[in-house]
């Protein structure tokens, strides 16, 4: 029976080659240290919270923060066209490591804000002194550790689709991608819950700090990458293939379905005001809730992994919409600890699903050449419209209350249904179906010329 098991797994293992499995493991490995960066937020939340801000002016903290997340485009760019010390990732990714590393260990030697009051936030900010210095350079380091994260997973991303796509495993990558995340999400939610409760900002900044370390040290060990330089014919080939895929009809509507999908109001930093101010819930009761709502997106991530390879794209984008949309309305029924822990953690897996979903039509959609660019501008329009659903969101909170949110929000979540059909995801996918085959094609063919010699 064991082996009959054993053997049942590695059947429905998708990475066959050693290749395939060295990518998977860097893949992992450095969104898990991505995902650890996100440890000082329900301290962050919760201190400003205490300092008197509302749950929008906290959601304006983070908005800014996500600038560098908004112009990943740019950071394809440039590593497409311009090999930095004879590389057009390893380089950049080293350099981007160490930034993230070196501004959250600046974050860490100081304190995000004073111990005075603070009336507002961002540009508005009416406080001066020492209150306004500090927090405006919290924000300032805060969005520059957000860079070279954001930076570094461009360039991961870029490697995935060039890989994955190919071989017909992005949705496997991802999969590994997020399932490594989310694990971190979970020792997220442990340990940003504790350190939340006793308001250890520095002592979040620090470990969060360590993770980019572990990025850059995978990076020098596990990519290889072929010396490049600037190619003139190169560079007007890519600029060729970026114009066709401006005028190309899949590439907008799929943007215009992410954002309208990712910009459903959603609860953000509201939520933790929920939590705390109705339901009374410790930071340390939070955070657990958070690591079970990870762990069942780890479960998610390795539900999506087989599906998205039995399973048409469409039909997985159709079902996910319809469980998102059940998903929200079950949040009315969030009153307890008891009905926290089952709707966090059934929604956790749901979550997972569909964000997988909309990232394989995202890494099916961008063309040959300019993958980087034109899948980081995808995931910023993920991020840019998910960072304002929160802001949306927080602000429906202060002005609205909880249930008029959830409301909102499942309505948006469910007019989504009516744009399905006009992304044409049935020929997005066929169109990777082709590349895949005509890969393997060509590998075969190459094989087959290196055995004749």
């Amino acid at each position: 029976m064991a082996l009959a098991m054993f053997g049942w797994l590695v059947r429905l293992n998708p990475f066959k080659t050693p290749d395939t499995q060295r990518l998977a493991v860097l893949f992992g490995v450095v969104y898990f240290a991505q995902g650890m960066w996100y440890l000082p937020n329900q301290a962050i939340t919760i201190v400003l919270k205490d300092r008197g801000l509302a749950a929008g002016q906290v959601a304006d903290f983070f908005l800014l923060t996500t600038i560098p997340w908004l112009i990943k485009p740019a950071y394809g760019l440039l590593s497409d066209f311009v090999p930095l010390f004879g590389r057009r990732r390893l380089s950049y990714f080293l350099l981007t490591s160490g930034l993230a590393a070196l501004t959250g260990l600046i974050l860490a030697s100081g304190s995000l804000i004073s111990h005075g009051p603070i009336e507002t936030l961002g540009a508005t900010l009416p406080v001066v002194g020492a209150v306004s210095f500090t927090l405006v350079s919290g924000v300032g380091l805060s969005t520059l550790m957000a860079l070279g994260l954001a930076f570094t997973d461009v360039l991961v991303d870029a490697m995935m689709v060039e890989n994955g796509r190919p071989r017909g495993l992005t949705g496997a990558f991802q999969s590994v991608q997020w399932a490594c995340i989310t694990v971190a999400s979970v020792l997220v939610g442990v340990a940003g819950g504790e350190l939340a409760e006793t308001r250890s900002l520095r002592v979040a900044f620090l470990l969060a700090a360590c993770f980019p370390l572990i990025s850059m040290l995978m990076g020098a060990f596990f990519v290889s990458e072929p010396r490049a330089t600037f190619d003139r014919e190169a560079f007007r080939q890519t600029r060729l293939a970026i114009r066709d895929a401006l005028g190309h009809r899949d590439m907008w509507v799929v943007a215009g379905f992410i954002l309208f999908w990712t910009f459903s109001p959603s609860f953000g930093p509201a939520f933790l005001y929920y939590q705390t101010d109705v339901l009374g819930f410790s930071q340390r009761f939070i955070g657990t809730l958070g690591s079970l709502s990870a762990i069942a997106g780890v479960i998610g991530a390795v539900i999506y992994a087989p599906i998205s390879r039995r399973f048409p794209l469409k039909r997985i984008v159709n079902a996910v919409i319809g469980l998102g949309v059940a998903g929200t309305l079950a949040y009315f029924l969030y009153r307890g600890p008891a009905s926290a822990l089952i709707i966090d953690i059934v929604f956790g897996c749901i979550g997972m699903i569909a964000q997988l979903a909309l990232l394989d039509l995202a890494a099916k959609s961008c063309p040959k050449r300019v993958e980087a660019t034109f899948f980081a501008l995808l995931m910023s329009v993920n991020n840019g419209g998910s960072q304002l659903s929160q802001n949306v969101g927080a602000r429906l909170y202060d002005g609205l209350g909880y249930e008029p949110l959830v409301l909102i929000s499942a309505a948006f979540t469910a007019a989504a249904w009516f744009l399905v059909p006009l992304v044409k995801i049935d020929r997005i996918e066929a169109r990777a179906r082709e590349e895949a085959r005509a890969r393997e094609a060509a590998e075969a063919a190459t094989t087959q010329s290196v055995s004749e010699r």
